[in-house]
């Protein structure tokens, strides 16, 4: 029998505890941390990649080397798995961090319209994921809509509206006013289209506002576009379902589902739509993932 096999659990890790840190087991661990913010990258198609998460996985000094890189580049490890890789979130004070007024002042230079991009990705996700069971499920998958998206937000301005007359505040406020109920009525008076010349989607339209919205989750590895139908389909990524967990207890969303649009159910059905659809005007071709 081997000496490493003679040894005691309290050795073992004791040993392993003490082994020196290399220069090489840095890099290892750096370069880990490297394929985590390369979110379109999958384990299952980079052999680098996949070994290295197994060699988290399997050694814990080396988990704790490569968690202690991410923490000094401001970055949140949510989880190692073959199905997410590394999943990592910047911090606010990270210089990976995407700020969504950032995002919002790229795409445009309106403070209304910067709301609108907000809502737009709150919508996303409280689409993909509207039931606290689907946040829960590894294996759930959400799927949405860019039309789909902008039918669910204006039926939330329509619930917004009637809160507000309910409570007698159906006044406007101001465009650069904090929380949804200055974004519903931004929303609502938009074209939900509109198109170029040229027969584009006009980018300031709502539908434009979510089709930016859901090319920007595409390219940061949270959606992955499945179809052209209803403004163009996406289904979600196990990376989008562990960041979206994160932001679950956030005000702004929770106000969003609470709204009813998209009432949690007994789990007979994912998505269904409000009692009140026959007098709203959806989206042409709204495409609502009501699934089963």
């Amino acid at each position: 029998m081997s000496e490493q096999v003679e040894w005691s659990e309290p050795e073992a890790v004791a040993a392993a505890v003490s082994a020196p840190v290399t220069p090489a087991d840095t890099a290892d661990a750096a370069r880990l941390v490297a394929f985590g913010l390369q979110p379109k990258t999958q384990p299952a198609r980079d052999q680098e990649y996949a070994e290295l998460l197994r060699r988290y996985r399997e050694d814990p000094p080396f988990a704790r080397l490569a968690d202690a890189v991410a923490t000094g580049l401001g970055l949140v490890v949510l989880e190692v798995s073959p199905r997410a890789g590394m999943a990592v979130t910047a911090a606010e004070d990270s210089v990976f961090a995407v700020r969504m007024g950032d995002y919002a002042r790229r795409a445009s230079a309106d403070s209304g319209d910067r709301f609108l991009h907000g809502l737009a990705h709150l919508a996303v996700a409280a689409l993909a994921f509207p039931r606290p069971e689907d946040l829960a499920d590894d294996g759930y998958i959400g799927r949405v809509s860019v039309n789909g998206v902008d039918a669910f937000v204006r039926q939330a301005c329509r619930r917004l509206e009637e809160r507000a007359e309910e409570q007698g505040e159906n006044t406007d406020p101001a465009t650069d006013a904090p929380g949804l109920e200055a974004a519903w009525r931004i929303w609502a008076r938009r074209s939900s289209a509109g198109a170029t010349k040229d027969a584009r989607r006009l980018a300031g339209s709502t539908t434009g506002i979510v089709g930016k919205a859901a090319a920007f989750l595409t390219d940061s590895g949270f959606l992955q576009r499945t179809g052209d139908d209803a403004g163009g389909t996406y289904r979600t990524t196990a990376r989008y379902q562990l960041q979206v967990r994160d932001m679950a207890g956030s005000a702004a969303l929770a106000e969003l589902l609470e709204l009813g649009v998209v009432p949690v159910t007994d789990g007979t059905a994912s998505l269904m739509p409000p009692d009140d659809t026959d007098d709203l005007e959806l989206a042409a071709d709204a495409g609502l993932p009501f699934h089963s």
